[in-house]
């Protein structure tokens, strides 16, 4: 009987080995820089303080790596049903792409809404405070922050030394965050980039029901149906879902420099409309805004593993 179990859990893990290896495939990292658990050095140079970020999102897993405090990898996996197997098939391919082994960063630090399954972070932070710590050594002049991810949506009110003064979340429905475009731009048969392009085209306000996906998916059908022209319904998306995440960054309050970041800043049609609504002269969108939570992860990381630099890291406009 014993003998039975051995050999059940010899090809039990036997079956994990391979499971990881093909996740590791198909997000990039070549077979020959990892064995089992452990991704292995293919040099023995000095590679300096690596610390990594991970921000756990519901649809993906963002990952930053900072090499002596300068950003040196960004990775995205998709978050899938086990967050820390996804988290920490990102972080094989981040580890790969710097060159080293996975044991060999010097510490790793979560945020996001799944941070909490991952059982090798050393460190947790609230997406707040990893949005605030991102923002603040991205553009030191914001006070306002606002994170436009695909469930949900924060904004936040930060002093000139990132301390987080105030904030405001919408958790409760996904109108104000991504997954409320997506599904309309599903709607409409278009690409998510053509929908937010072609909403700029429009000179047509047209109301719509923004509190619930399910009832605004309803009305989009209605006005195709109606002959409503594309634009004019992306416009009427957009100025719905800059409505909801405007109230929510009032709820917060609105001061001095206002930035975005989150996968929505990419929207080019939301950022108008959020703009306009908000009615400031300037929305600034972050660098890889996508890369927000993951950077401030990766800050807190380096604090954490004494890196100095890791305050002053030069991380705008980096590839």
């Amino acid at each position: 009987m014993c003998r039975r179990v051995v050999v059940l859990r010899v090809e039990v893990c036997a079956r994990a080995r391979e499971r990881r290896g093909l996740a590791l495939a198909e997000a990039g990292v070549p077979a020959t820089t990892y064995r089992g658990n452990r991704v292995r050095r293919s040099s023995d140079k000095e590679t300096g303080m690596i610390v990594a970020g991970i921000d756990v999102g519901s649809k993906n897993t963002k990952i930053v790596a900072l090499r002596d405090g300068e950003v040196a990898v960004r990775v995205t996996v998709s978050s899938g049903f086990d967050q820390e197997e996804s988290a920490r098939v990102g972080l094989e391919k981040a580890a790969a792409e710097l060159d080293i082994g996975f044991d060999d960063f010097a510490f790793v630090a979560a945020t996001g809404v799944g941070r909490k399954a991952i059982a090798f972070a050393g460190h947790l932070l609230t997406e707040v405070a990893a949005d605030a710590r991102g923002a603040a050594a991205l553009d030191p002049e914001a006070r306002t922050v606002i994170d436009v991810g695909a469930d949900e949506a924060r904004a936040i009110r930060v002093d000139e030394g990132g301390k987080v003064l105030d904030f405001a979340v919408n958790e409760k429905c996904a109108a104000g965050a991504g997954a409320f475009v997506e599904a309309m731009s599903r709607a409409l048969e278009v690409s998510l980039k053509e929908f937010g392009e072609i909403s700029l085209e429009s000179t047509e306000s047209i109301p719509m029901n923004a509190q619930c996906t399910v009832f605004a998916e309803s009305e989009v059908v209605s006005l195709i149906h109606s002959n409503t022209a594309p634009k004019d319904i992306a416009r009427a998306v957009h100025d719905a879902m800059a409505g909801r995440v405007s109230a929510m960054v009032r709820r917060a309050g609105v001061q001095g420099a206002v930035v975005i970041g989150g996968g929505v800043a990419h929207n080019v049609g939301f950022v108008q409309a959020l703009k306009d609504t908000l009615g400031v002269a300037e929305l600034r969108v972050l660098p890889q805004p996508e890369y927000l939570g993951a950077l401030g992860a990766a800050l807190a990381a380096a604090d954490k593993a004494g890196d100095k630099a890791g305050e002053g890291a030069r991380v705008a406009g980096e590839a």
